[in-house]
């Protein structure tokens, strides 16, 4: 679990409730059912305009990968790699069947089986590669569902003001409603911008960098399997990973 994607709306929210509460205000002021059905409901209803039902479900599946840590660790996978290079060095290629179940990472394991049944080299790089490119694709459009829902939500909360406001007007002749009505109305301005800014664009943010981690861990998998077919030396292997790996500041 991404303990960032569960504190960092905490942390938010928290934040600017202790700022209402040390201006004087009350939770209660914001909290308006009407408001939240007009932004939330239009602008997920936008969004069925604008996507085609599969892309609409996998969006929201796509959180998922908000809520996880990337599915591998580069310096862990640089290391199983290692050893991979380095039994094939010693035995064969063959002697890598007995190492593919325990591989975690699929790609990774795919390519395995794949050396080992003798398939050249040219089509594994091929294969992961297309591989690579629509699962791309793929996240790049949950990506631009999640950064619309951002775009269009503020867009919806000034339409939820505006019919706050044309309630008000129409009990002008009520000045003790007028104000009250007013703060309600901009209420759903306040959850429109709220929600984009606190929830939707950050998701749509740590989406795209996680799929680019899953990419970059992919690319590893390519290096890595094409060095051992070449017969490279496993230390060579492992400086064309190090790029691909975490290291402290300063090193």
């Amino acid at each position: 679990m991404d303990l960032t994607s569960l504190l960092g709306p905490v942390v938010s929210l928290g934040m600017i409730i202790t700022g209402l509460l040390l201006e004087g205000g009350h939770i209660s002021s914001i909290l308006q059912l009407t408001a939240a059905l007009i932004v939330l409901g239009g602008a997920a209803g936008a969004l069925m305009i604008a996507y085609p039902l599969n892309d609409y479900i996998g969006a929201f599946k796509s959180l998922g990968i908000w809520l996880k840590n990337p599915s591998v660790n580069p310096d862990e996978l640089r290391t199983e790699i290692i050893d991979l290079a380095q039994t094939a060095r010693k035995e064969s290629i063959l002697a890598l069947e007995k190492k593919r179940e325990s591989i975690k990472f699929g790609p990774l394991g795919k390519a395995i089986q794949m050396a080992v049944d003798g398939t050249d080299p040219a089509i594994i790089r091929d294969t992961l590669e297309t591989e690579q490119h629509v699962e791309l694709e793929e996240i790049e459009v949950f990506v631009h569902f999640w950064e619309d829902f951002g775009a269009i939500a503020p867009t919806v909360g000034i339409l939820g003001a505006v019919l706050g406001l044309i309630h008000v007007m129409e009990n002008l002749n009520k000045p003790e409603m007028i104000g009250p009505g007013i703060a309600v109305a901009f209420v759903a301005t306040l959850y429109g911008v709220g929600a984009a800014n606190i929830f939707f664009i950050p998701i749509g943010k740590k989406i795209k960098r996680k799929a680019m981690l899953e990419s970059h861990a992919k690319t590893m998998v390519i290096i890595g399997v094409e060095g051992i077919l070449s017969g490279l030396n496993p230390k060579v292997i492992e400086t064309k990973l190090e790029v691909f790996c975490h290291h402290k500041a300063g090193e």
